[in-house]
């Protein structure tokens, strides 16, 4: 009898056993699954955080004078605002300010980071240069480019010269000081290595320091970028005929607000575009740095 009741009993538990081996990986796949979900959902959030938080301004910019909080005379809406740039775009007013405001930055920012770059690396790489050199760089760092507007203009004149010296000016310290920590700070076993392998002075320069100080020399590179628009749209506010502060500075006058913050808002677009360029290099040439995992 107890045969019997063995061989009824084998075939269940064989069943029961095929039963629960059926789907070995499902109680796997729901966490991999939620995970997946999750990462979708926190990527999306990152997107979306900023654009919301550009949407709750430009929502209170549009209801502020329209709600009557604000003067709308002194803030127009939003909407007000875009038609005036879509108009300064359609009459070709726009692209002939930005153009004449790119090429002073552009040409003054490329001068400051060619010639700030080699003399920091000097400065902290050979000791004589810097003791030489220090005195005079901490006079002038410490004085302010728009304190020297007047002397711009007296000694070269209220031209393009004059603009573009002080972009240089101003974009120059930002990536000079930075350039300076960032090859102060490389790690000195690196050095030590790369000098047991044989590496010559150039080669690692090329193959060490650079790479190792390129962080730091891009934060410089961002902020002169930052800081040569700044000093660049004062400057063309006190003279030129052209620019992205002259258009801010004649429709004020004019009493064409909504003009007036269409050119802001150019202003502040160029800033935006100049810092995503930086990121892309820095990330396009620091390729080979580490991110710690979250």
């Amino acid at each position: 009898m107890s045969s019997a009741v063995q061989i009824a009993d084998n075939p269940i538990g064989r069943h029961d056993r095929g039963a629960g081996a059926e789907h070995p990986g499902a109680g796997r796949a729901r966490p991999s699954v939620a995970a997946g979900v999750r990462t979708t959902a926190g990527f999306a959030w990152r997107i979306a955080k900023p654009a919301l938080a550009f949407l709750v301004l430009i929502a209170l910019w549009e209801l502020a004078p329209r709600l009557g909080w604000v003067d709308k005379v002194f803030l127009p809406p939003f909407s007000t605002v875009v038609e005036a740039f879509v108009e300064l775009i359609r009459d070709g007013s726009m692209a002939e300010h930005l153009s004449a405001s790119l090429s002073r930055s552009l040409t003054g920012f490329a001068i400051a980071t060619v010639t700030a770059v080699p003399v920091g690396v000097a400065i902290a790489w050979y000791r004589p240069v810097a003791d030489f050199i220090n005195p005079v760089l901490e006079l002038f760092r410490n004085t302010a480019a728009l304190a020297l507007l007047p002397v711009f203009i007296l000694i070269l004149g209220i031209g393009e010269t004059s603009k573009v010296s002080l972009v240089i000016y101003a974009a120059f310290f930002p990536v000079l000081l930075n350039t300076i920590n960032g090859v102060r700070t490389v790690d000195p076993l690196l050095i030590k290595s790369a000098a047991s392998l044989g590496f010559p002075a150039p080669r690692l320069f090329q193959k060490v320091v650079l790479p190792a100080a390129l962080p730091s020399i891009f934060t410089g590179l961002r902020m002169a970028a930052s800081s040569s628009i700044l000093v660049l749209i004062a400057a063309e506010m006190v003279g030129a005929r052209a620019g992205l502060g002259y258009l801010i500075t004649a429709t004020q006058q004019n009493f064409q607000i909504p003009d007036m913050y269409a050119g802001i808002i150019a202003i502040s677009l160029v800033g935006l575009v100049f810092n995503g360029v930086l990121v892309a290099f820095e990330r396009r040439f620091s390729r080979w740095r580490t991110t710690p995992a979250r």
